[in-house]
């Protein structure tokens, strides 16, 4: 018996009963063999593919090819990067600056308060406004005499305490004059205490337009305050001579925008010797 392709066959005189083990046999052997075929054929895929990714691996990572692939082999490695900069660090001091000087501190005292004492230093321009009121700006006057500025017995207030001197000025608007005096004293305690030992009261300054007011028994409305080294005093009232009563608030009105004035006046001279001190701008 033979095989051929299209199965077993018989020579002349072979018996016709298949030899089902030899059958067996030949059928196991195309089996192995189409086995290694497939196991070789899938080798081969398996090592061209490979090949086909190596091959775009390395055209991918080289100098004409852009994109990921580039741009990692231009990193640094690990130690070219800079550990540590040589750019100069911010520094802190501990000690804390010293405070501003207190503006008080140089008109509290002669010793400090160095600008000078002057008419104009202290009631500058030829009229005063505050808000919407505009007043007119009459007689001034300084002297060294504290009490020939007074009446009653605030002269010897003042010159007990050690009063150096005297300036007035005097405000008016609608008919209502306001006389405004500031006692100058070496220290803050000598200028509180005549403020509050205040008798009698300032003698109204005419002048410059303005009548005589508040003099031969009118009854007219005075003021003590002190700021610094600094005593103010005001009278104010009706220059017709019509006495001065708690509701005349026309005439307060004019004697609190003198005080407060007065006060700034008192301040901001302060303020500027404090700033010229520090070496800051003076506002």
């Amino acid at each position: 018996m033979s095989f051929g392709q299209g199965g077993p066959s018989w020579g002349p005189g072979e018996s016709r009963t298949p030899d089902w083990a030899a059958l067996a046999e030949a059928s196991a052997a195309r089996g192995r063999r189409r086995k290694w075929l497939m196991i070789g054929g899938g080798a081969l895929a398996t090592t061209v593919v490979a090949a086909i990714v190596a091959t775009a691996v390395i055209t991918t990572g080289g100098s004409g090819a852009s994109g990921a692939g580039k741009n990692a082999s231009e990193l640094p490695a690990p130690a070219d990067l800079p550990s540590e900069t040589s750019a100069p660090q911010p520094s802190f001091s501990s000690v804390a600056p010293p405070p501003p000087p207190d503006p008080k501190d140089y008109i509290a005292d002669e010793k400090k308060d160095k600008a000078p004492v002057t008419v104009d230093a202290f009631f500058p321009g030829r009229k005063l406004t505050m808000g919407d009121r505009v007043y007119a700006k009459g007689a001034t006057a300084r002297t060294a005499s504290c009490a020939t500025t007074t009446q009653g017995a605030l002269g010897s207030v003042l010159a007990n305490n050690g009063c150096d001197q005297v300036i007035r000025a005097t405000y008016s608007k609608d008919g209502i004059a306001v006389t405004v005096g500031l006692a100058v004293f070496g220290t803050e305690a000598e200028a509180r205490k005549a403020a509050e030992q205040a008798s009698g009261g300032l003698a109204s300054l005419s002048g410059s337009g303005v009548p005589t007011f508040c003099r031969g028994g009118s009854v007219c409305r005075r003021t003590a305050n002190s700021y610094g080294r600094y005593a103010y005093f005001t009278i104010g009232g009706y220059v017709s001579g019509k006495h001065v009563t708690t509701s005349a608030k026309d005439v307060y009105k004019v004697g609190d925008d003198l005080t407060d004035f007065t006060f700034r006046q008192i301040r901001h001279r302060g303020e500027v010797q404090a700033s010229a001190a520090a070496g800051l701008p003076v506002a």
